[in-house]
């Protein structure tokens, strides 16, 4: 019994103190007399007199027992320390526990802490007093019930496509459209504009408000259609209209898509592609439906960081594509795109197996051994493949349509119709060698001069003078309605961590990609999986 006592440290436990009952007095006098002799018991004392020594110094007799405090003891402004802690989704159910926690989780200091923490608010929340309206109504009728629209989503407006970003704004939720900058300056920040936003003006709930137009905010609303999808409508349209008519519309539209007048644009074609997106984008300024994207994950050994970059292609003017790895191969992916090539589809693939050296700035002006170059790497891809080789990457009708690429009006060259990316590289020997691949990234690229072949357009002449390395790839072209899609040679240059290019063999033109320097949150994808699932979505819709 004394074991029991030092053991637990507050007297004989439970079974002694049964067998107490069942022996009576007299036997229980007698065996507390008795020597304690059992070995096991023995070892037990010892060890629970080592620990009392070692726990408590020398000490006369058993330590005194440790004292018992319940949640319900603490000091209420403990408690908010504890709750302010807590995701805020366990709270409800916390509350639930008895009604002195329900009292303490009126405490605002623990909604605001968990707005701040959770989305990121940082305004003054002390000001909705005035209003009346609490920080727990800010995360309950607000943040939390719209959490699921927050991210990166690609609007459904057809092959054109977009790119939309909802964000905690201050005490807003804002979907803020990204736009490309005015064509062809490819480094300038990109531009945006809000579509909607939502905000808690009374205690009731809170409101959604339509942003599109001139006559500013107005009434709206927001359906969660599924997982990864929702839609917004506006119930008031004429905000959209404007007194001068379609014309003025027009006009205004046109001054910020592309920075300029209709009289400024000479090329007919460009001016008929510019007319026809503004009819077919304006059919969907009452109502439109998202899709969720993520940005793609990043791995150590990728050439460069993966992400968002603007393009220029053509008449069609700046784009947005994703570039992502996918082991030996990097892909471009539009998120926005063109009657041509829609978004959603994959507009470059670059084989990373296969580094092309560029020649002396003499042969890079050159575009015939420019073709030389990039013919040989083909057919050395295509005995591997022969071979017993890799995925097919560059068929007719293959995952991806005909890249819409520059001006449909640039002369096409005599190329075979399936030919090999047409920039030279820059690797130590033959072209397309696969040895390449094992060196590290981009930064071990020593820089080399570089140069466009004469009689390839670029939009923008302003392009880097040096690159890093040059790679084999495939390019996506089609016809109009994406008609007759087909993969075509060309070649992948690396300038540096922000900036690459692409040179299109048949077409004989040039684009120019740069990051979007910008920072998104909750846009990162839960798994590698779930990234790939999303590529496929999107290209899905505009197959």
């Amino acid at each position: 019994m004394a074991v029991c006592a030092r053991l637990c440290g507050v007297g004989p436990s439970r079974g002694c103190r049964r067998r107490q009952q069942r022996r009576g007095p007299a036997e229980t006098a007698a065996a507390d007399s008795e020597p304690d002799t059992d070995p096991e018991e023995e070892r037990i004392e010892a060890s629970a007199a080592v620990l009392a020594g070692v726990g408590g110094g020398l000490c006369a007799g058993p330590s005194p027992p440790p004292p018992r405090c319940s949640l319900l003891e603490l000091p209420p402004e403990l408690l908010v320390e504890i709750f302010a802690s807590l995701p805020g989704t366990d709270l409800p159910s916390l509350a639930q526990v008895c009604t002195k926690f329900r009292r303490i989780l009126h405490t605002d200091t623990i909604w605001r802490r968990r707005c701040r923490e959770e989305y990121g608010v940082c305004e003054n929340l002390r000001k909705l007093e005035i209003t009346g309206v609490s920080c727990r109504d800010v995360y309950a009728k607000l943040l939390h019930r719209y959490r699921h629209i927050l991210g990166l989503w690609q609007p459904d407006i057809g092959p054109y496509g977009g790119l939309l970003n909802v964000v905690v704004d201050g005490l807003f939720i804002i979907g803020w459209m990204y736009l490309p900058p005015h064509d062809p300056h490819v480094d300038d920040p990109m531009r945006f504009k809000p579509l909607f936003r939502i905000h808690l003006m009374e205690r009731k709930a809170a409101t959604v408000e339509c942003m599109y137009g001139h006559k500013g905010p107005h009434h709206g609303h927001i359906q969660i259609v599924k997982k990864d999808e929702f839609s917004t409508k506006c119930n008031q349209t004429d905000h959209h209209r404007m007194s001068g008519g379609r014309q003025e519309e027009f006009r205004t539209w046109l001054r910020e898509e592309w920075g300029r007048t209709l009289e400024d644009i000479f090329h007919e074609h460009m001016q008929e592609l510019i007319l026809m997106k503004f009819i077919y984008t304006s059919q969907y300024d009452n109502c439109l439906t998202y899709r969720r994207i993520y940005l793609p994950p990043s791995r150590p050994d990728d050439l460069i960081k993966p992400g968002l970059f603007k393009g220029t292609y053509g008449s069609h003017g700046l784009e947005i594509v994703m570039l992502s790895f996918h082991g030996r191969r990097a892909r471009g992916t539009k998120i926005t795109g063109d009657p041509n090539i829609p978004a959603g589809q994959q507009t470059v693939e670059i084989d990373l197996r296969h580094r092309i050296q560029l020649p002396d700035l003499e042969n890079q002006r050159n575009f015939n051994e420019l073709s030389r170059l990039v013919l040989e790497v083909r057919e050395r891809v295509r005995q591997e493949q022969q071979e017993g080789g890799h995925e097919a990457g560059e068929g007719r009708g293959q995952q991806g349509p005909r890249e819409s690429q520059p001006s449909p009006a640039q002369p096409r060259v005599e190329v075979p119709s399936r030919g090999p990316d047409g920039t030279p590289g820059e690797d130590s020997g033959k072209p397309g060698d696969a040895s390449a691949a094992a060196e590290p990234p981009a930064q071990c690229g020593q820089g080399q001069p570089f140069v466009l072949p004469v009689g390839v357009s670029s939009r923008n002449e302003d392009y880097p003078r040096t690159c890093r390395m040059c790679f084999y790839g495939t390019g996506l072209i089609a016809g109009h309605g994406f008609t007759s899609p087909e993969r075509t040679p060309g070649v992948f240059i690396l300038f540096d961590e922000d900036r690459f290019g692409f040179v299109w063999l048949e077409l004989k033109s040039f684009s120019l990609y740069s990051r979007v320097q910008a920072t998104f949150r909750n846009a990162d994808a839960p798994s590698p999986q779930a990234f790939d699932e999303m590529l496929k979505n999107i290209q899905s819709l505009t197959s």
